[in-house]
């Protein structure tokens, strides 16, 4: 399947359709085709300062996200260490008792 247009009109108007969705955050309506509220549809200070405050708050999220999964994997690394310890010493009792047998009585 071809992807690329057929026509240079088309071409551009690829470009133009492209070009309207970039812009500053807070300049307008959202890229995903929403709104994104009316604050952020007036654009201006408000609107920036409104996107700076969603990046912020996405950006505390994501880390605390991070910081939970780091805990819980350190969670995970100390009790499979335990699991090693635990079968170790079994190990080491096998033996023992493997070597109790073998010896002549």
């Amino acid at each position: 399947m071809n992807f690329l247009p057929k026509t240079r009109t088309s071409f551009v108007r690829a470009i133009v359709n492209v070009r309207m969705y970039a812009g500053e955050p807070g300049s307008g309506a959202g890229k995903g085709g929403g709104g994104g509220g009316s604050i952020r549809e007036a654009g201006g200070t408000f609107g920036k300062m409104e996107a700076a405050r969603e990046d912020e708050y996405f950006y505390k999220k994501q880390k605390e996200q991070l910081a939970n999964l780091k805990g819980h994997l350190n969670k995970e690394i100390a009790f499979h260490q335990e699991q090693i310890k635990r079968h170790e010493d079994a190990i080491r009792r096998h033996k023992e008792q493997m070597s109790d047998i073998e010896k002549p009585q």
